[in-house]
């Protein structure tokens, strides 16, 4: 698969809350904090990075639950979490706003970039307009991989979609209700394309 390129659509990663409804384990052993954040995050070793040091600077142990943003917001709402991290800021907004969540900061940013086959069947390759790319596929019925999950990915997708003026539908679009990863590989094992995180993409 290559690179395609398009118009970045930045959006960030954000640490929600500390759920008002959710108890860190604060046992005699070991202190535990739950952590629920998306796949695009676990996918690309950044966590796997910053966990081990945080362990050792604080003497807590994360538990990482990785999971789309939906997920991951419903798991903060019902309190089975401690920490979200999560990019889907309206969807933030509205549970911080309905009291679920505290201390909302902006951690990091990531971008959103097509990925296809190197031979392009849609022809997208010199175009450095997203929604101009997805209608190009689209307009081709070129095979298009999408998670489906509910994930702030998918959210962007569909908002992209909206923008591009396409309801996507058929056999050539294929909602498969998966991660990052799998859908990086269905979209290479089936020649097709997907949105995906760049940095996803480039760990992998």
């Amino acid at each position: 698969m290559n690179f395609l390129s398009a118009r970045r659509v930045s959006y960030a990663l954000l640490i929600l809350c500390l759920s008002p409804y959710a108890q860190p384990s604060r046992s005699a052993q070991e202190q535990l904090i739950r952590l629920a954040t998306t796949t695009s995050t676990e996918n690309s070793g950044l966590l796997r990075v910053l966990l081990p040091a945080f362990g050792r600077d604080t003497g807590y142990k994360v538990q990482v639950i990785a999971v789309g943003t939906g997920k991951a917001l419903r798991m903060g709402q019902d309190g089975d979490v401690d920490v979200v991290m999560v990019h889907a800021r309206a969807d933030e907004n509205k549970f911080v706003a309905a009291g679920y969540g505290v201390n909302r900061h902006d951690l990091m940013y990531n971008d959103f970039v097509i990925v296809g086959p190197k031979r392009d069947p849609a022809q997208v390759r010199s175009l450095n307009n997203t929604t101009k790319a997805l209608a190009r596929i689209s307009e081709h019925r070129a095979v298009f991989i999408s998670r489906g999950d509910d994930s702030g990915t998918h959210k962007k997708e569909q908002e992209l979609w909206v923008a591009a003026g396409v309801k996507p539908s058929g056999d050539w679009y294929r909602a498969i209700g998966q991660g990052m990863e799998q859908a990086l590989q269905m979209a290479s094992e089936v020649q097709g394309y997907t949105l995906t995180d760049r940095g996803t993409w480039l760990a992998l």
